[in-house]
């Protein structure tokens, strides 16, 4: 017996390939390096090409894998100082805390969250409290042989009230996957699905509907290819008529540049494209 995934990765498949390598509307950096004592440094930046400001940040990351301890700090251009604690199975087989931490200096505006997860076969659970906000969430998901159900509710310590709610369903399988979400306290929904047509090509769709909105149902399409080892293309399209079109290219063992368009073909004469480039460099 296997363990289900979390509840916001439930249609993670979908999401991603909808979603993930297309670097559009900027410049982004990604430099990873590995100490020797298995300290890892990484350095992000991104360029805004509309406003043309940059911001960044530098993240270390210490990990003792054999005791289920690590640590994660990192310090970004606008000044935040932000620091995670991960401790896993030192309490409990199957348990994992994190302590998560913000601070910027010149507003004096700090932040701490404590989420513990617990996994075991047929159900995860993930349970975070705000600190300072005394907000307490808690979401869990039960599995059996690829069905996923899963719900997540959202309660506010000093209104004592419920703020938010969620539900999820969904069926994994190798080749495809398929979800459903009701979110906003059950008043979005959205389904999904991800087909592994081959071992080179990909295939996902999504549908959302607001009841609080119009009556328009927003659809969004998207596949991806492999070209070969080293190289893939994606593309979708949404029923507003955005075309977005990526290509991704690791140029040698640990460099990877992608690049990535949103065109919008309502509007194919004004400026009203997006284009991006992204680099990745690792050891």
């Amino acid at each position: 017996m296997s363990v289900p995934v979390a509840f916001n990765d439930i249609g993670k498949s979908a999401k991603d390939l909808l979603s993930k390598d297309y670097p559009i509307g900027g410049v982004k950096l990604e430099v990873k390096t590995t100490a020797p004592n298995g300290v890892t440094f990484k350095v992000n930046g991104h360029r805004d090409n509309k406003t043309g400001i940059i911001i960044g940040d530098l993240e270390t990351k210490y990990a003792d894998k054999v005791n289920g301890i690590s640590f994660t700090e990192a310090w970004t251009t606008s000044n935040h100082l932000n620091g995670k604690i991960e401790l896993e199975n030192n309490l409990a087989k199957g348990l994992k805390l994190e302590l998560l931490t913000s601070l910027l200096p010149s507003a004096n505006e700090k932040t701490a969250k404590v989420n513990a997860t617990y996994k075991k076969p047929n159900v995860h659970t993930v349970a975070t409290l705000d600190v300072f906000k005394t907000n307490f969430s808690v979401n869990s998901v039960v599995g059996q042989q690829g069905f996923l159900v899963g719900g997540e509710v959202a309660y506010n310590v000093l209104d004592g009230k419920i703020s938010r709610y969620n539900a999820a369903a969904g069926f994994n399988t190798a080749e495809y996957s398929i979800a459903v979400h009701a979110t906003n306290n059950l008043n979005m929904f959205a389904a999904s699905y991800y087909h592994r047509v081959t071992s080179d090509l990909e295939a996902s769709g999504k549908a959302a509907w607001d009841s609080k909105g119009s009556n328009a149902v927003a659809l969004e399409v998207g596949a991806k290819l492999k070209l070969d080892s080293s190289a893939f293309v994606k593309g979708k399209i949404s029923n507003s008529g955005v075309l977005g079109v990526a290509y991704t290219q690791a140029l040698r063992p640990g460099v990877k540049v992608n690049l990535g368009a949103a065109i919008d073909t309502t509007r194919l004469n004004e400026n009203a494209h997006k284009i991006g480039l992204s680099f990745t460099l690792e050891n």
